[in-house]
């Protein structure tokens, strides 16, 4: 049907091959993130139980198999199921059947893995959830190896590129001054979540080429997105630049599966001919299908409108004064408002828990031993290690307790699963410095870090320096028992 032509991008088919392996392999990773660290962060006995949540989450209405009902072993077999129908996507078993086989697997990685950031509380609680959310949404109706990708389809993963990017960009030029000023890598490699073991060299680059960092982050942000909507090869040039961008946040810092997922949605604007000129193995008459079956045609442009009028206040936020920043606007997660750092921190607080065997409080110094954490720094000589796009949940969140207020429910609930030396607690650390035995005190003290200069690391050995501040929480025991 002649008519269709406007429908069948055929000139994409190694952008759809992306999209859903990539895509499948960052809901594989997810699931996996969720089933090593859910049970102990949020399980029957974590630090926030989804049992204690669920009558709030019933409340706020937002769909979740969890709803009447959690067990670990149920969270357990979510997981389990999402695994698999994430692997089989990403070795493309789904997409060689009819084009709703593809579309119901996707549609069950999101809704699943809805159920579960829908009761992860704070856990979960971080723009690239929702995102992974909606791309999952959008990437089902893409359609299988017996059709070519839809076109509407496309536009709609470069909108949400565009958003992500865009707003981004506008978070930063209404936030903090130092990017309006370029000084905000000056800080930022030293001071974000989680820095990666490039983090260091990166911070430690010519001040000139950080104010490069910063108008190429705003060139990359502000000005490129748009041109994800141009004619090719504009269009395909403009997804590179914004790939090479993520490249270099990717290797600069341990950001989840935020940039990942921002490279691997940015080929919606790549065609098969830049394709294949830029990596000549990549065919350049791939077989796109056959053609596109009218009842699919009504289902993929019946999404494209929901999602197209669930546009509108994702883009009046984009130009509001007040914009929100990882924000949702329906219970389905479904097009929603992105950024990120709209203001850097200037100085990197960290809090290290310590606990000791001696009975008395007021044990000296020497006899107090740090726990290990696996990304967030600790030990001054180990190098930071590349996690993403793995997400450690419990690490990013103790970057935001400084930030915020030490006195957080999960922290203290944290510490009580150290004096109790519970097992998958420990699981989450990179060291136990008592070996499973039951610690009589810990306590959190807080300590203002920075990256070693090179002068300073030759002559130590030692990447970070920190200096003590205060005792942040003081040492605390477990109540004795009747």
């Amino acid at each position: 049907m002649e008519w269709l032509s406007w429908f069948d991008a055929r000139d994409y088919e190694f952008a759809r091959q992306v999209l859903q392996r990539g895509t499948a392999a960052l809901y594989f990773i997810a699931f996996l993130s969720t089933l090593n660290q859910f049970p102990a962060l949020l399980g029957e006995r974590g630090l926030l139980p989804v049992p204690d949540f669920l009558d709030y989450a019933r409340r706020l209405a937002r769909p979740t198999l969890f709803r009447w009902r959690y067990s670990d072993t149920l969270l357990r077999t979510v997981c389990g199921a999402g695994l698999l129908i994430a692997a089989l996507l990403v070795v493309g078993l789904p997409q060689t059947g009819p084009p709703w086989l593809p579309m119901l697997a996707f549609l069950a990685l999101w809704f699943l893995y809805m159920s579960i950031v829908n009761v992860g509380q704070t856990f979960y609680g971080f723009g690239w959830e929702i995102l992974l959310l909606e791309a999952g949404f959008t990437v089902a109706f893409l359609g299988s190896n017996q059709t070519p990708p839809p076109a509407t389809i496309l536009f709609l993963i470069a909108w949400l590129v565009f958003r992500l990017e865009l707003g981004a960009g506008m978070i930063k030029i209404r936030g903090g001054r130092e990017w309006r000023d370029l000084t905000a890598m000056l800080y930022h490699h030293e001071t974000q979540p989680m820095p990666g073991p490039l983090s260091r060299q990166a911070h430690l680059l010519p001040r000139p080429l950080h104010k490069v960092e910063v108008v190429g982050n705003h060139f990359a942000q502000l000005v490129v997105p748009f041109f994800l909507f141009a004619p090719q090869p504009l269009a395909s040039v403009a997804a590179g630049i914004i790939i090479l961008t993520q490249l270099w946040l990717v290797g600069s810092g341990n950001f989840a599966w935020l940039n990942w997922t921002a490279i691997v949605l940015a080929f919606a604007a790549v065609s098969d001919p830049v394709a294949h000129a830029v990596l000549p193995f990549i065919p350049l008459d791939w077989h796109a299908g056959g053609q596109t079956p009218v009842w699919w045609l009504g289902v993929v442009l019946a999404v494209t409108v929901l999602l197209l009028v669930l546009s509108y206040r994702p883009l009046r936020n984009l130009f509001s004064h007040h914009q929100l920043m990882n924000a949702s606007f329906n219970r389905w997660r479904l097009v929603n408002a992105y950024g990120a750092f709209g203001t850097v921190t200037k100085q990197r607080i960290e809090i290290v828990v310590e606990g000791t065997l001696d009975d008395d409080r007021g044990a000296p110094d020497d006899h107090w031993l740090e726990y290990g954490f696996k990304g967030k720094p600790g030990d001054v000589r180990r190098l930071p290690r590349q996690w993403a796009p793995y997400h450690l949940r419990l690490d990013w969140l103790m970057w935001f307790l400084p930030l915020r207020t030490v006195h957080e429910d999960w922290f203290y609930a944290f510490l009580d699963k150290l004096l109790e030396a519970d097992k998958p607690t420990l699981a989450l650390l990179r060291k136990d410095p008592f070996d499973g035995e039951r610690p009589r005190w810990v306590r959190a003290r807080s300590y203002l870090y920075r990256f070693a200069s090179r002068a300073e690391f030759r002559e130590s050995g030692e990447r970070w320096v920190r200096v003590l501040l205060y005792d942040a929480i003081a040492p605390l025991s477990l109540s004795p028992e009747p």
